[in-house]
């Protein structure tokens, strides 16, 4: 997940039209160097590797839907409180209302692989649920001030976290941590 140094994942104002929100895009300078062989393609590597996707809603539907194909044809499942029989989502998407199911499904279709999860409403249930196993940041410094945050709204416990990993980059630093329960 990348994120703003104040904890935001998305700038203010975002919608279907306008996906990062107001100065959101910024998060993503780091992308340029995505294929390079430095600590930024080496992350970015590592997430297309992944063998299934976990989304919330809202981020689905602001991707666009990613055109039902995230990369490589792996499985998404979408993490939605309703399911509108009549929606069906493109490609290997689908729709789940229960954040364990969720989970068990795309551990099982990942097999080995890890997951890549998106969206700040999938992480903050999948982390409350038990369900997150690890957290990679990707930390820019900018402050957008307002936004989405991503760890608005978890449960008053307190989570450990243990650091793997911090790798440096050009204009990011990815922070990679192990949830300890």
């Amino acid at each position: 997940m990348t994120m703003s140094v104040d904890g935001y994942v998305v700038g203010p104002d975002d919608s279907v039209e306008e996906p990062m929100g107001r100065g959101g895009f910024r998060l993503f300078n780091w992308l340029d160097d995505r294929d390079s062989d430095g600590p930024s393609g080496h992350v970015y590597a590592e997430a297309v590797a992944t063998g299934a996707v976990i989304a919330g809603r809202r981020t689905f539907e602001h991707a666009g839907r990613w055109g039902g194909d995230h990369h490589d044809g792996v499985p998404i499942f979408v993490l939605t409180h309703h399911v509108d029989e009549n929606d069906v989502p493109p490609g290997s998407s689908r729709f789940v209302t229960d954040v364990k199911s969720c989970a068990a499904q795309a551990r099982a279709a990942a097999g080995d692989r890890n997951i890549l999860v998106h969206g700040a409403g999938a992480a903050q249930s999948l982390l409350a649920a038990g369900e997150l196993d690890e957290l990679e940041l990707h930390v820019v410094p900018v402050l957008l001030g307002q936004g989405r945050r991503l760890f608005d709204n978890l449960p008053a416990t307190q989570i450990e976290l243990e650091q793997v990993r911090q790798l440096p980059s050009c204009d990011v630093t990815h922070l990679h941590y192990k949830v300890l329960r």
